[in-house]
């Protein structure tokens, strides 16, 4: 039976919960990014600039915690925005 060393257990669990926290994050993103498109599939354009900021802060927070790269969110916070002014969510 290999040894396992205290810092390679400690390191699995720090990585559990590093990706459990990510995955949240990551989730709650495409929850929101779900809402706004339906939003604008509905053209509900009143819940369209509250979402569309919703979506913009959720991207913000995950870059900043480095779940997603700076410009990942950029770009998709550039498309989301380009979906809200034409009112298309593309297939």
């Amino acid at each position: 039976m290999p040894v396992v060393h205290k810092s390679a257990l400690k390191a699995v669990r720090q990585s559990e919960k590093r990706r459990a926290r990510n995955r949240a994050v990551q989730s709650g993103v495409k929850h929101v990014i779900k809402k706004l498109q339906t939003a604008v599939e509905d053209k509900k354009t009143d819940d369209q600039a509250a979402l569309l900021r919703e979506a913009a802060r959720a991207l913000q927070r995950a870059a900043s915690k480095g779940v997603l790269h700076r410009n990942t969110a950029s770009r998709k916070l550039s498309r989301l925005t380009a979906q809200v002014r034409k009112g298309v969510v593309p297939a």
